[in-house]
């Protein structure tokens, strides 16, 4: 079973823009042929068939070499340098008993997502009692979280295995020739993966940035590039009105036309709340320019029914909803019959706890379309890396197209470099 896609709310009277065949014509031109803007940064389009079996090897030795040293991986990196690898071990990894799923057994986290002075003295107080690795992961090298959490967990690591051992327990992912953090990896002997000139970082899931991490926490890459892989041939090989990846970024633009500026994607599973975070930068970086986009939110349902579920239901008709749905949970678990039954829930017995949830999902679904909120729908098979290299390569397809329709650049970020001007004048970087 591969990735199926709802669209049945939307026609052509409904959604017009939808199936402009000029337009459609012209975006995939943008993308496959590369005509459009940002054209040099289209790498991230035939990873899925470009990653080398060499390449793989390499990456699946280095994660092997880091459980063997390490109970922990700590990764080093912010926006796509982190996000993308994130999204994957949490989407995939089990919720609880780490130690219980050897092939888990190496613990991935993260430093240089944010500046919180408490959050890395934490982090290295419970670094003083594990066996761990750095992965540091930085074009430059000089992006400004990720490099003082370098410069600090590499001193805590020289510090607790002396230099000689400590370089060897670094891995740096970075330019292929310039940049401060490949000339640092040069001068002490890390090992390096590459970042390619022509993928950014919000696409870059499926190169050394989020396949090195991915590995260490026991993800299949190569089924995760083969589900990847599907995914592109189909959607490259189709330039119909009918290519998902074409409908959904026409569908949310027309409806975007007409008045909704916000698009909430929602799951009914815990585990994907990373691969919502991951969604939301590679949607608002994308297209949040030129006073245009998309704002994206996530929800996590059923949780956050109890939250935000009121304004969904009922508030300003701003909104629709991508709704991404699991088809089949991992375990199964059964409502036990109770005697007494003073919780009233025996009428429940002859459900899974899975079938409550899709329940669910169809009860929501039905009470926000009759609200007024639209909804496409987009179910993977199950939470496995197959399904998920594919719903990525989606994603990013359907993101550039979509950012194409809106009429700007996909793949560059010009506002991001104004609050770090303001930072960097705030703390005198640039003063004589």
């Amino acid at each position: 079973m591969e990735l199926e896609f709802d669209f049945s709310e939307f026609g052509r009277s409904e959604a017009p823009l939808c199936f402009d065949n000029d337009k459609r014509q012209e975006v995939f031109d943008y993308l496959c042929n590369a005509t459009g803007k940002g054209s040099d940064f289209l790498g991230w389009r035939d990873l899925p068939c470009s990653v080398s079996e060499e390449e793989i090897d390499k990456i699946k030795k280095a994660a092997a070499l880091v459980r063997k040293k390490a109970d922990v991986l700590v990764v080093i990196g912010i926006g796509g340098s982190y996000l993308g690898a994130k999204a994957v071990i949490s989407a995939l990894k089990p919720y609880f008993d780490f130690a219980k799923h050897p092939h888990h057994k190496c613990e991935v986290v993260y430093a240089g997502c944010n500046l919180s002075q408490d959050y890395v003295a934490d982090l290295i107080e419970y670094l003083k009692h594990k066996e761990y690795c750095l992965c540091v992961i930085s074009k430059s090298g000089t992006t400004t979280e990720p490099a003082i959490a370098f410069r600090l967990l590499r001193a805590e690591l020289e510090k607790k295995y002396g230099k000689l051992e400590a370089k060897d327990r670094i891995i740096a992912i970075t330019d292929r020739q310039k940049g401060a953090l490949r000339q640092e990896s040069q001068e002490n002997g890390y090992q390096t993966f590459e970042i390619r000139d022509d993928v950014g970082g919000r696409f870059s899931v499926l190169t050394p940035v989020g396949l090195l991490p991915a590995a260490v926490a026991g993800v299949n890459i190569e089924e995760m590039l083969s589900g990847a892989r599907q995914m592109r041939d189909r959607l490259i090989n189709d330039q119909s009105e009918n290519n998902p990846a074409y409908r959904y970024a026409a569908i949310r633009n027309s409806l975007y036309s007409q008045g909704k500026k916000i698009e909430a994607i929602v799951a009914y599973e815990p585990c994907l709340e990373y691969f919502i975070a991951w969604w939301q930068q590679l949607f608002g970086e994308s297209e949040g320019k030129q006073s245009k986009g998309l704002f994206p939110v996530g929800l996590n349902n059923t949780t956050d029914l109890h939250s935000l579920g009121q304004y969904v239901q009922q508030g300003e008709r701003i909104l629709f909803e991508t709704v991404l749905k699991v088809a089949e949970s991992r375990s199964q678990i059964s409502i036990p019959t109770d005697a007494n039954d003073l919780d009233g829930l025996n009428y429940l017995t002859k459900y899974s706890l899975e079938s409550i949830n899709h329940i669910a999902q169809t009860a929501t679904s039905k009470a926000h379309k009759e609200g007024g909120v639209p909804q496409i729908g987009i179910t993977i098979p199950r939470l496995d890396a197959c399904s998920i290299g594919g719903l990525i390569y989606f994603f990013e397809f359907a993101c550039a197209l979509s950012a194409y329709l809106l009429g700007v650049n996909p793949f560059d970020q010009p506002g991001v470099e104004d609050y770090k001007r303001n930072m960097f004048d705030l703390l005198g970087k640039n003063k004589k």
